[in-house]
């Protein structure tokens, strides 16, 4: 599925707000790929992007081209969420955006794999995603497990878990 030679020049690293401007333009070009109609994608992008506020309360990596250009992002709540059934403590993915360009190429594999490792250093027992309905598949081939909804009227509905590895080494 991914093409290890396009990724293999793109680095992933922690973001900072003077990459907010790069964000926001693969969120916004990310966005616009979706299988949505028009004026609900130009609705929706305002909700989307990111301030510099949010450096504050949210973590974020970016994928880095060797060229230097952001072709991919991922934000994270680094307050551990309750994950299903309540039994567990884990890290809220908020976005992986990836340039429509570099799709297919191993760059939001790779901000996911770098996503569950900073998940198991800050401690957390799995990573809880609320997917869009075209990423479902993705985060699928990232082997999350799709949970039900135990409220239709108040759960997302693309919800997805992927357990870590416990401190013993067993998975949940």
């Amino acid at each position: 599925m991914d093409n290890d030679d396009a990724a293999a020049g793109v680095l992933i690293r922690m973001a900072t707000v003077a990459d907010l401007e790069a964000i926001n333009g693969v969120v916004e070009r990310a966005l616009m790929s979706w299988d949505l109609p028009d004026r609900v994608k130009r609705l929706s992008l305002p909700v989307y992007r990111y301030d510099g506020h949010d450096f504050d309360a949210m973590g974020f990596m970016v994928a880095v081209d060797a060229g230097g250009p952001v072709v991919g992002v991922a934000a994270w709540d680094p307050h551990p969420v309750t994950g299903p059934a309540g039994r567990v403590n884990g890290l809220l993915l908020h976005g992986l955006y990836v340039e429509p360009r570099w799709h297919r190429n191993g760059v939001g594999s790779r901000l996911f794999a770098a996503l569950r490792d900073k998940a198991a250093e800050l401690g957390r027992d799995g990573l809880l995603v609320r997917a869009q309905s075209g990423a479902r598949g993705f985060f699928e081939c990232m082997g999350m497990q799709a949970l039900p909804a135990a409220d239709d009227e108040r759960d997302y509905a693309n919800r997805y878990w992927l357990p870590l590895p416990s401190h013993s080494g067993s998975r949940e």
